[in-house]
């Protein structure tokens, strides 16, 4: 469940870019962004490749994060159809598709195609939840620091559409050894000044790759929280964990 989330956890070109700002300077970028930061919502293609079939497989959906007080929401869908190109809503929106929903301590799973929906209590695990559900979205540096050992590697340009973003490359590797157990390492592609990813690379122990691109991503906007909404009825199985 971690890893389908935290991989989740969503015409892309890179080139080198401008001269590096050093580490510092770019949690303290990220600290004025957190202070600033109101929402997130993008569309985002994920690339899973599994080591032992050396095949690669993609989903595509839509993305958003909310602050709210202190906390941070997330809501989440993804197409039912690896073989459906990221087209924003339309894809999002089929049938069968997936839905997640993170709220306070507490994260729905809801399959349309089961009709169930999987209730996750993170509990005492909540601050270990958020800081992957949060990198890049909106996060603060001084956050990033308590939670990853992270290493520098350099500034490079993505383009969203025709729009270019200027990022720094993070490499973060867990201080929990439970986090490193899921994950090698991680490397996310960040604009520190706006606290936003435009890609993210999770690295599995077994040798699974993990990459999300973000694209069409709409800053500090107003969301549609109820496209997102988990809609069950009276035959939905409900799961609580």
């Amino acid at each position: 469940m971690r890893i389908f989330v935290a991989g989740c956890l969503l015409g892309l070109s890179m080139v080198a870019g401008a001269q590096q700002p050093g580490l510092d300077a770019v949690l303290k970028q990220m600290d004025a962004a957190s202070v600033g930061f109101k929402s997130a919502q993008a569309d985002f293609r994920r690339d899973t490749f599994t080591k032992v079939i050396k095949e690669t497989s993609s989903q595509c959906g839509m993305i958003y994060f909310v602050r709210k007080g202190a906390a941070t929401e997330m809501g989440l869908k993804v197409a039912p159809s690896a073989t459906q190109a990221c087209a924003g809503e339309a894809s999002a929106t089929a049938n069968g598709t997936r839905t997640l929903a993170y709220k306070g301590s507490e994260l729905q799973i809801y399959e349309p195609g089961t009709n169930r929906l999987t209730v996750f209590h993170t509990g005492a695990n909540q601050t270990q939840a958020e800081s992957f559900l949060t990198l890049g979205f909106g996060g603060s540096g001084t956050d990033l620091a308590k939670t990853w050992n992270i290493t520098e590697q350099g500034m490079e340009t993505i383009k969203d559409g025709a729009k270019p973003y200027n990022v720094v490359k993070l490499d973060l590797v867990a201080k929990d050894p439970n986090n490193r157990n899921m994950f090698s390492h991680i490397t996310i592609w960040v604009e520190p000044t706006l606290g936003i990813s435009l890609k993210q690379q999770f690295f599995s122990p077994s040798g699974d790759l993990f990459t999300t691109f973000f694209e069409h991503i709409r800053y500090n906007q107003k969301v549609n929280e109820g496209a997102f909404a988990i809609k069950t009825n009276k035959d939905t199985q409900v799961d609580r964990r």
